[in-house]
């Protein structure tokens, strides 16, 4: 029974929970509903109040729009009335200058009425005047007895006759006035110019001493059989002369080049002491790469002393090889060096490019570094050098002219020719002493006397030129030709000199009358 009854509450329980829950959610529906239709007027409502707003804001920039557009219409109109007032006054202006413009034209017209008759009566007056002088001139010819066109000749001639002697005394007094001007400035500037440079008195060298530090080194230096000086000759190209003399070995070459080479190899070897010929070969090729740095630093070297650049790196290494070659023991970059310095200070003193003068000065030997490589001499080297490296054509022109070989088309390359004279035969600049060097004058000059029709002979420009003075009367010009080639064939067999001689026949036929 109480078994019956609990499943009796159990069940309605049951149904009054669920009746319980319909009732909750329809509440809760309805609440909803309610919810969302309060939500949904609010928004209507905030809807119908943005319209309005916006309607309003819209009014507001409607209106503020028509009053700045008519303000601006306002503003428009104020500055084309001002506009329209201004062309008026500048039309205003405009009529009025017009007006004065044709009160001047009338007025001009009334003076060119009056300038015309002035015209009129002035020619009238003219004719009046030329026809007095008509009369006059007649009448002057009648008491003469000589025409206008003769008389007018005769004066003309006396006048040209005077004037010719005038002109021709002052040209003769300004042309006399100025070569004695010229040499004396000429003279100055070239002693001013070895005044203001100096360098070193030539010392000719052929060999050089290696020093040892011990007598013990050269059978080291010998090797066994011979075969370590064997391996130093002929990599080196340089004699090794190992004689009684104690603790030395001498190196000998014409060639400085490979006579350093050699030098700082054996000095190296010795310092070493590990002497066979593969070590030879080994430290040969590192001194040769080391000298290659060297030459390039010399060139450099030289270009900073004379503040030269923009040069070809190539053409750099070029110079620095001028330091390794001689002419009668005178240093060829020295000397290259001293021609570009004294052509810069010739070339300032004249008022031209000194640095042009100084570039050209130091490449004019530039042949001279590699003339034992190529064929050819070194002044055609040079100018093929300098072509390549385009250099200007006046630095090629001093090249090619320094030794009169080509005309100089320049004032620079007439300075660098003069330079290098002055470099060569300078005191001490050559190894030369006065005795050879007067013997060999005298010796050219004989050459050219011995010549049949020659009258006189002068070696000039420290024996550089040889100026022969032939008879005219005795000497034709075909003639003269080939005396100048039988002079050089003759100084090219007969004679050892530095560089080149230009031989000059000069043939000059001269009238010359004296006035007491």
């Amino acid at each position: 029974m109480d078994l019956y009854f609990s499943i009796l509450l159990v069940v309605i329980g049951l149904a009054v929970g669920f009746v319980a829950a319909i009732l909750f959610n329809a509440h809760k529906e309805n609440s909803a509903k309610k919810t969302a239709e309060a939500i949904i007027e609010k928004a209507k409502k905030d809807a119908e109040k943005a319209k309005r707003d916006s309607i309003l804001e819209l009014k507001e920039e409607s209106h503020r729009l028509k009053m700045d557009t008519e303000k601006e219409i306002k503003e428009k109109k104020a500055e084309l009335k001002e506009s329209e007032d201004r062309l008026i006054q500048r039309e205003h202006n405009m009529d009025k200058r017009d007006e004065m413009y044709q009160k001047r034209e009338a007025a001009l017209d009334e003076r060119d009425e009056k300038l015309l008759e002035k015209q009129k009566e002035i020619q009238n007056e003219q004719a009046k005047v030329d026809e007095l002088k008509q009369e006059q001139l007649a009448l002057l010819e009648k008491i003469s007895g000589m025409s206008k066109a003769k008389a007018h000749d005769l004066v003309m001639s006396r006048v040209e006759e005077d004037m010719a002697q005038e002109i021709s005394s002052y040209i003769k007094e300004r042309e006399n006035e100025a070569k004695l001007e010229i040499d004396k400035k000429a003279k100055n500037m070239l002693v001013l110019s070895m005044q203001k440079y100096a360098a070193d008195v030539s010392n000719e060298q052929t060999v050089t001493v290696v020093t040892l530090p011990n007598d013990e080194m050269k059978g080291r230096i010998i090797g066994r059989e011979g075969r370590n000086i064997r391996t130093l000759e002929a990599i080196t190209g340089v004699d090794l002369i190992i004689d009684d003399t104690p603790e030395a070995v001498v190196l000998s070459s014409f060639d400085p080049l490979r006579r350093e080479i050699a030098r700082v190899t054996l000095e190296t070897l010795i310092k070493d002491g590990r002497i066979h010929p593969t070590r030879i070969e080994e430290l040969y090729d590192k001194v040769s790469k080391e000298m290659k740095e060297k030459i390039i630093e010399y060139g450099n070297d030289a270009l900073f002393q004379l503040g030269l650049t923009k040069i070809d790196p190539a053409l750099v290494e070029i110079i620095g090889k001028l330091h390794f070659r001689t002419s009668f023991g005178q240093n060829a970059l020295q000397h290259s060096i001293e021609v570009a310095e004294l052509s810069g200070i010739i070339a300032s003193e004249l008022g031209e490019n000194v640095l042009l003068a100084k570039r050209a000065g130091l490449l004019h030997d530039i042949g001279k570094a590699i003339d034992h490589e190529v064929e050819g001499s070194h002044v055609e080297i040079g100018v093929d050098l300098a072509k390549k490296y385009h250099e200007s054509d006046v630095v090629i022109n001093a090249i090619a002219s320094h030794h009169g070989d080509t005309e100089a088309k320049s004032v620079i390359a007439v300075i660098v020719a003069i330079a290098d004279s002055l470099s060569a035969s300078r005191p001490g600049a050559r190894n030369d002493s006065l005795e050879n060097y007067i013997k060999r004058l005298e010796q050219l000059e004989q050459i050219g006397s011995d010549i049949k029709g020659v009258d006189k002979t002068y070696a000039l420009q420290a024996g550089r030129e040889l100026r022969v003075i032939v008879k005219p009367e005795e000497v034709d010009d075909l003639t003269s030709h080939k005396i100048a080639r039988d002079i050089k064939d003759k100084i090219e067999s007969t004679m050892q000199y530095p560089g080149t001689i230009k031989v000059t026949v000069v043939r000059e036929t001269r009238a010359q009358e004296e006035a007491r």
